[in-house]
């Protein structure tokens, strides 16, 4: 796991830090070829320098974040971005984390992607890459 990413989790409280810990494991499981780095002061994981997958504590609670998650057309990611093409979901504790939509979600992760990585070039219009 990434320095960063692992001292980011171990800056969280007790709660949180369980939230963290198995994001971050399955995410680096499902998502061996991905770069992972602390992003914009989160944990975010890129396939090929395109953001895909991040965490990070909100009010709500922890929110992960999929970057091109709304055309994964999925249930569980219910809180859709304004603008952009990302989609949400808020956990309060590690028990709520359904390991096997987090497999299917990280899955599409990788089929589905918006070119977040060239979005500065493009004046903020975003591109389909797969």
């Amino acid at each position: 796991m990434d320095v960063g990413i692992k001292d980011y989790n171990n800056s969280q409280q007790e709660i949180d830090q369980e939230i963290c810990a198995t994001l971050a494991r399955i995410i680096d499981q499902e998502l061996s070829e991905a770069e992972s780095k602390i992003w914009h002061a989160h944990p975010v994981w890129f396939l090929e320098g395109n953001p895909i997958v991040g965490y990070s504590k909100q009010k709500k609670g922890l929110r992960l974040m999929f970057w091109s998650g709304a055309g994964f057309e999925e249930e569980g990611l219910n809180v859709l971005g304004a603008k952009f093409k990302d989609a949400s979901v808020f956990y309060q504790s590690a028990g709520e984390i359904d390991e096997n939509d987090l497999k299917r979600w990280l899955k599409k992760s990788i089929e589905i992607q918006w070119d977040y990585k060239n979005i500065v070039k493009r004046k903020g219009k975003l591109e389909r890459l797969k």
